[in-house]
This record gives structure tokens, C-alpha cells and sequence, in this order.
């Protein structure tokens, strides 16, 4: 009987990435392309800056360029290379033919990973629909290549055996692509509009409790913060976009009151915008939270970059305005101390927590504590004995100074968030007195 090899695994790819620039070489600008290129199951063998003078129509890097990429290609023996920059669908098929070799840009590449990623229903076909939307305008010099589709010719020897309906002038491959495409791509948006729906009703039986969202780049520990903080048990690795779904739980940062907080996607600079559009449902989250936790890696050496990163994204889904907590996670990693007390400096209201170890996470309850409360209020409140919501809600949401009885009334004061006043005079709309708003 034949051994069976058990050490066979699917062979990796050998990657060449090359990053052209207008402007300034940046300083190790490769290294966020070589993080996804590894996260998409590839070797990097070669990697290079190229300054241009300006974008050559064909090729994008010049042809010159590109005939020393092809000699790169043969002596590293690449199978895929992977530019950082967007190109034409007429630039990859120049520098395919060119270099023999298959080429793809950082768009496609970020829509690859999110395929392998998605694994829940929503989150598949939002990954479809971003990668339809980022091909179908690309589709015009895709099938240039091909002629009429036999079988559509009219008066041809192939036009002669269509079927009734099918026999006319002919019709080109891209033209059948467009539809194809174009249909799918409605399917999606309807499929995924029902999903926006549940959501949206999902997210209404929530009005009344505190919504927290985390938000921050690709990596930055966001889930491994969910997990820490709740029982989440959000699936955590050390990779760009390790989970693509959002998981809402419960969190009590205080002993006397619940909130709900909601992971989502990591961000990263250059979000194909088609991924921005598509996963709108799952940032959805994000647009109706009352506080924002924007995790930071400060021990990345790119943190501005990415912190800026995140911002825009926030921008293109109209939170950026929304009350927000910057929270610099792996403070335990940081390399050089200096770096981080700039960045203290820039942000002084900014909560170093690590939350692989544990650390500076009181401090992060105490800050959510603070902004689910607001500045604090002196109130009077009279009610009767038998009433039993008034005591209960002041127990767990406000600090009582002092208690008297009057005949058959009770009279309170104390302190309590203006985030909380609205509840309270709803349970007690008539004997709710402000004594002190400072």
C-alpha cells in the first residue's frame, strides 16, 4: 500500500512588489504592502521604490522599467507582482505580456484578502459586490482580444444555430460581461438593502442604551481589546484584517450601569472606496454609536500615518464629529519611549492601556464612565413611597448625598450625569429639581 505524503500544502506564491512614486522616496513605504502580500498567502522575494517622472499611459512605471522588472522576474523566479499603486486594466495587460508574469494592484489585492476573510452570509456578499464594482469598469479592455460570440453571428455558418431570438447582428464578450455583471451586481445591492433593513431594526431595539464602537487601523488590537473587555471570543491574529464581522456585547465599565460596544473592520490608508461603499452596513455601527474608541498601535512606526488613515474613512461615513476616546494599545511594545510621550503630548486626553496584558484597563472604564455620565448635576428629586423605579435608577445611576422623608414622600439629592437627566425625567417628569449644574 502507497504512504500517503501528509507534508503536501498548497504551494505559495513568490512575490515581487514594487512601489512607483512622483514624489519623495518614503522611508520604507513597502512595508504595509509586504504585511498584506503575506496575509494573502504569498512569498516576498523582491522588493523595490521606483521614482517616476510621470505616469506612462502603457505601462505606468516606463518601459524601460518595466523590461528591468522582467529581468527581476526571471532571476527571482516570481510568480505574481504586486504594485502599490492602482493601475489600467491596459497597464496590467502590458506589463503581463511584458514581464509573463501575472500583475495585480493594491486595490485587487486588499479585495483578495477581504474574499478570504469573509466568512459570515452578509460579509460574502459584500465582498462580491466590491470586487464586481472595482471589475466592471475595467471590463472595456479586458475581452478586446475576442471576436463576435459564435453563436450570435446572423448570416454566419455560426450565426446559423442560435435559437429563435438569439440570431441578429452579434454581440461582443464584453457586452455579455457588462450584463452579467451589471444584473449581479443589482442582486447584491438588493440582497444586501434587506440586510441593511434587519440591521437598521436591529439597531432601533438598542435606542435607550450606550453604544460604544471600536475603531482604529488594520491590527491595532481591536479584537483583542473586544475580548478583554467582554466574552466576545472575536477571533484574534497577528494579521491585516483578521476578522472582517461585527460583533456587538455587553460591557459594564461600572459596576452601576451596561453598555453595548461593537467591533468593526480595521481601516487602512488607501481603502479601495468600492470596500468603503460595500461594508457601509457593517460601519453602520459606527455611524450610531455614542462614543467612538479609536485604538491606536503606538508601537507601529507608521501610527500617524494610520491615524490619519482611519480619520479619513471616518470622514467618508459622516462620524468623524462623533465624541471619540483615543486609546493607545501595546504601549507594552513601544520601542523608542520618546515617540510615545509625543504622542502623549499631541493627545494628553489619550488612555495608554495594553490589551494583551490587561494593562490600563481601569483606566479605559474610568474614562468610558466619564463620558456615558457627562458633567455631573446637583438634583432634588421627590417621590413616593411606593414608588420603586425611582430608588432603583438612582442607586445604579447617581451618587445620593442625602436622603429625608417627608409624610408619605421621599426626598433625594444627588449627583448624576446629564447623559442620565433625560431618563430620569421620564421615569419622573413633575418632582425632578436642578439644584447646581456645575
Amino acid at each position: 500500500m502507497k504512504k500517503i505524503d501528509k507534508t503536501l500544502e498548497v504551494k505559495k506564491e513568490r512575490a515581487i512588489l514594487i512601489s512607483a512614486t512622483l514624489g519623495k522616496l518614503e522611508l520604507d513605504r513597502l512595508a504595509e504592502l509586504t504585511a498584506l502580500a503575506e496575509t494573502a498567502g504569498a512569498i516576498v522575494v523582491d522588493k523595490y521604490q521606483q521614482k517616476i517622472r510621470k505616469i506612462n499611459p502603457s505601462t505606468y512605471i516606463g518601459k524601460g522599467k518595466a523590461e528591468d522588472l522582467e529581468s527581476r522576474v526571471k532571476r527571482f523566479q516570481a510568480d505574481v507582482i504586486i504594485f502599490d499603486n492602482d493601475l489600467s486594466p491596459g497597464q496590467i495587460r502590458t506589463l503581463e505580456e511584458m514581464t509573463k508574469t501575472k500583475v495585480i494592484d493594491r486595490s485587487e489585492l486588499i479585495l483578495d484578502i477581504f474574499a478570504t476573510r469573509a466568512k459570515t452570509r452578509q460579509a460574502m456578499l459584500q465582498v462580491e459586490l466590491a470586487q464586481l464594482e472595482y471589475t466592471y469598469p475595467r471590463l472595456t479592455k479586458m475581452w478586446s482580444h475576442l471576436d463576435t460570440v459564435a453563436g450570435a453571428g446572423g448570416a454566419t455558418a455560426a450565426g446559423a444555430v442560435g435559437a429563435i431570438g438569439t440570431r441578429g447582428t452579434g454581440e461582443q464578450q464584453l457586452e455579455i460581461d457588462r450584463r452579467l455583471v451589471s444584473k449581479r451586481i443589482t442582486e447584491l445591492k438588493r440582497e444586501l438593502e434587506n440586510i441593511d433593513k434587519r440591521r437598521v431594526r436591529e439597531i432601533e431595539t438598542r435606542k435607550g442604551i450606550f453604544q460604544i464602537c471600536l475603531v482604529g487601523y488594520t491590527n491595532a488590537g481591536k479584537s483583542t481589546l473586544m475580548n478583554a473587555l467582554t466574552d466576545a471570543g472575536v477571533f484574534v491574529e497577528d494579521r491585516l484584517f483578521a476578522t472582517l464581522d461585527t460583533r456587538t456585547r455587553r460591557w459594564m465599565p461600572n459596576r452601576t450601569f451596561e453598555v453595548l460596544i461593537s467591533d468593526t473592520v480595521g481601516f487602512v490608508k488607501n481603502l479601495p472606496h468600492q470596500l468603503v461603499a460595500s461594508f457601509k452596513a457593517t460601519l453602520e455601527e459606527a455611524v450610531t454609536a455614542d462614543l467612538l474608541l479609536h485604538i491606536i498601535d503606538v508601537s507601529n512606526p507608521d501610527v500617524m500615518t494610520q491615524m490619519e488613515a482611519v480619520k479619513k474613512v471616518l470622514e467618508e461615513i459622516d462620524c468623524h464629529e462623533k465624541p471619540t476616546l483615543e486609546i493607545f494599545n501595546k504601549v507594552d511594545a513601544v520601542k523608542k519611549i520618546g515617540d510615545l510621550d509625543m504622542l502623549r503630548t499631541i493627545y494628553p486626553n489619550a488612555i495608554c492601556i495594553s490589551a494583551k496584558t490587561g494593562f490600563g484597563l481601569d483606566s479605559l472604564s474610568e474614562a468610558v464612565t466619564a463620558k456615558y455620565k457627562g458633567s455631573e448635576v446637583l438634583v432634588r428629586v421627590t417621590y413616593s413611597h411606593t414608588n420603586g423605579k425611582i430608588p432603583n435608577f438612582l442607586r445604579t445611576q447617581a451618587k445620593i448625598l442625602e436622603t429625608n422623608y417627608v409624610d408619605n414622600q421621599v426626598v433625594v439629592e444627588a449627583r448624576i450625569g446629564k447623559n442620565q437627566l433625560p431618563e430620569l425625567y421620564h421615569l419622573h417628569p413633575d418632582n425632578v429639581e436642578i439644584i447646581d449644574k456645575n
